[in-house]
């Protein structure tokens, strides 16, 4: 752990002095590019590392559904927000001691250039390899979660294992339902760019119901927005998080309306009621949670207020 806490300062040394370098300097201040985005912190035995892949823009106006604009800028506007928003797209990493778990991939290539596809620069900056990472769970199969497996053809994590619920690797990975259904034929192509090569070397394992990945990892399907969306629940000496996927998509429209839905959604209706059941029980449990779309690094509590909810982020830690 040394070692890697060494590199991992070293890395990001470097990324700032070649930001601030290749930025050219005025003659009053220089303008430093972002930097990658990392954020560790322990849970028990655990260490826990958010991971940024980065921003993308969102219209809500064409996104949301089961709602209308007035509601839409009524609750940005409380937020201090204004349409499009940035939605940040976080992958997580969980490191054991001895196996290094990577929750989603980010969006890989698939949003083109400047948008999304940040992760390996952060998983750098972090001080890990891709080929160090043995496992990767998928909360679900979608351009910005599962796109990062692959790029221009090549696995992007050689010696992991894949995980992911068996219901989405049965829809996605069918070309049949790509002609029978009425979802986006994109992301049918996806999946068969990212997540197939996988599968064909044998790399790819499906499980449904609550499954035992690890000791202390546990997969908790939550079918609604994908079949085969699933919650990762991780505990180390009694300490807990629960990583999301796409419960929420934008805390200032969901949070006090969790009846709001995206078109994103496989099942709309079924993707509000998975919501309202999982907001209950977070907030009952007081549960950290991990969230792939809450502005990084997207980690916190959820409480009722009012007749919805509120986002508690989690408390910034950086000392010894």
């Amino acid at each position: 752990m040394f070692f890697r806490a060494i590199l991992a300062i070293t890395t990001s040394v470097l990324i700032i002095i070649t930001s601030y370098i290749s930025s050219g300097i005025a003659t009053d201040k220089t303008a430093i590019n972002q930097v990658p985005g990392v954020y560790s912190f322990k849970l028990g035995k655990f260490t826990i590392t958010a991971l940024s892949d980065g921003t993308v823009p969102q219209d809500l106006h064409k996104i949301l559904t089961n709602t209308n604009s007035t509601e839409i800028e009524q609750l940005l506007h409380r937020d201090f927000l204004a349409n499009p928003v940035e939605a940040s797209i976080n992958a997580f990493l969980i490191d054991t001691g001895d196996r290094q778990v990577l929750v989603d991939t980010g969006a890989g290539q698939l949003f083109g250039p400047g948008q999304g596809g940040k992760l390996q620069l952060s998983l750098k900056t972090a001080g890990y390899a891709p080929d160090e990472i043995d496992m990767i769970l998928i909360t679900h199969i979608h351009t910005d979660h599962s796109g990062g497996l692959v790029e221009n053809g090549r696995l992007m994590f050689p010696t992991a294992t894949v995980y992911a619920g068996k219901a989405d690797v049965d829809l996605w990975l069918n070309p049949a339902n790509a002609e029978r259904s009425q979802l986006e034929h994109r992301y049918f192509d996806e999946a068969t760019k990212t997540v197939k090569p996988y599968l064909d070397a044998g790399k790819l394992k499906s499980f449904s119901g609550e499954t035992t990945i690890l000791p202390g990892i546990t997969a908790r399907p939550t079918p609604g927005h994908t079949p085969g969306h699933t919650f990762y629940v991780v505990e180390s000496e009694g300490e807990t998080i629960e990583f999301w996927g796409d419960i929420i998509h934008f805390g200032s429209i969901q949070f006090p309306n969790p009846k709001v839905t995206v078109i994103y959604d496989v099942n709309s209706n079924a993707a509000a009621e998975q919501r309202a059941k999982q907001f209950t029980h977070a907030e009952h449990s007081r549960r950290l949670v991990a969230a792939a779309h809450l502005p990084f690094p997207g980690v916190g509590h959820i409480r009722a207020e009012g007749k919805g909810y509120t986002w508690i982020p989690a408390d910034y830690r950086w000392r010894d």
